[in-house]
């Protein structure tokens, strides 16, 4: 009987695996222009940023994507930051001064808002009316740097915070300052900041408004026994050297242990008093690719091997640990840990509104937990991850 079930176990795994993208940034393609309204929204460039020395990493202008809010909407906002993982050497960052995750001289000039963004009423009936901005990511270190020098050299520009901070003030001056509700949120390495910032967000706006944090695919977990390459830790302690990001981290965690260790939420999100939303896979595609050898190597050689299995479970065992402890999960701590095999959700319309934990989606239950409906801790319980693409329904397609 044993045997029998890890045959099961390792055929899900296979099948699963077998649908994944190899080079690891996607699961299946989805065609996320169905349902949703075509509508473009254009690029801002922010000239007034770079006499406050606010630029991306090649010295331009930081821009956003902007819809502006209606109706009962008007006052409201979500504020969210684009992904992109990290650079955390020159050869790197230089590389990405070719690209929009360096410079908005690259960035679209028009991109359509779908998820969390989307101005479809029936798709996104909570937010669809609000202003809504897309921050384009173009720091390289989750908008923490801020490094006065500039290199004459490589004329390489690490001032993510100011970023942030020049970008806030615009929002506020163009209404924020009068918000009745407002989210940061964020994405993968734009979700760090969502996180990092929160409180700061928080105390610019007025004491009256609804304020909280909404991070996805941003709970990137430190493995304390790793055997593996650490890439993390390279990345982490790349950018407190590179970008001088120490300075916008948590005093209270800084003050306690290594500042690279303080880029993962596990080791600062207690201090966080605003209130959070994680929105994150236990099986994380990001994650797991940058963390386990041979991961690739199974997948290629169309196997799924009991140690891979075992693996994955015990990943998923070390996340769950390291999420914000029950005892401190009231109202002001939300969590939708999903089994999907994905990395971040709440931009694509099959994600936010397709995947659900105990039958709730993501849009479902963050709107519960943040207009204060619910207290919402939904957990995934599978053992192995899920193709949520083909099997939306999570709940249904374990049990």
């Amino acid at each position: 009987m044993r045997s029998m079930e890890h045959t099961k176990l390792q055929c899900l795994c296979l099948l699963i695996f077998s649908l994944l993208v190899l080079n690891g940034k996607t699961v299946l393609g989805v065609n996320q222009t169905s349902n949703e309204n075509l509508g473009m929204v254009d690029l801002t460039i922010l000239e007034s940023a770079v006499s406050k020395g606010a630029v991306c990493l090649d010295g331009s202008p930081p821009a956003f994507y902007y819809d502006k809010g209606h109706g009962e909407g008007a006052n409201n906002w979500i504020i969210y930051f684009r992904g992109g993982e990290w650079c955390y050497n020159v050869i790197d960052c230089l590389n990405r001064t070719k690209t929009e995750k360096g410079s908005s001289k690259l960035a679209p000039k028009q991109r359509s808002f779908y998820g969390i963004l989307s101005n479809n009423k029936t798709l996104n009936p909570d937010f669809y009316n609000w202003n809504r901005v897309m921050v384009i990511y173009c720091d390289g270190a989750s908008f923490t740097g801020d490094v006065e020098i500039v290199d004459p050299v490589t004329n390489l520009h690490f001032r993510g915070a100011r970023i942030f901070h020049a970008l806030i003030e615009h929002f506020l001056a163009k209404g924020m300052k009068d918000a009745k509700n407002a989210i940061l949120a964020g994405g993968s390495a734009g979700g760090l900041p969502a996180l990092l910032h929160c409180d700061r967000f928080r105390a610019l706006l007025p004491n009256s408004a609804r304020v909280k944090c909404l991070a996805d695919g941003s709970y990137f977990l430190h493995k304390k026994n790793m055997k593996e390459i650490p890439f993390m830790d390279i990345v982490n302690e790349g950018l407190i050297t590179l970008h001088h990001s120490a300075k916008m981290l948590p005093s209270s965690c800084i003050s306690k242990m290594r500042p690279s260790l303080c880029l993962f939420p596990q080791y600062f999100q207690q201090e966080i008093q605003t209130p959070f939303f994680i929105v994150n896979s236990m099986f994380d595609t990001f994650q797991i690719n940058k963390t386990f050898l041979g991961y690739y190597e199974d997948l290629n050689n169309n196997t799924c091997s009991a140690t891979l299995v075992k693996t994955l479970q015990d990943f998923k065992q070390e996340f769950l640990s390291a999420l914000p402890k029950q005892s401190d999960c009231s109202s002001s701590r939300g969590m939708f840990i999903d089994s999907c095999l994905i990395h971040s959700q709440i931009l694509s319309g099959v994600g936010w509104n397709g995947f659900t934990v105990h039958n709730k989606t993501i849009a479902e239950a963050f709107s519960d937990w943040y207009f204060d409906r619910s207290s919402v801790q939904l957990i995934d319980t599978p053992d192995l991850p899920l193709n949520c693409y083909k099997f939306p329904s999570i709940t249904s397609f374990c049990t």
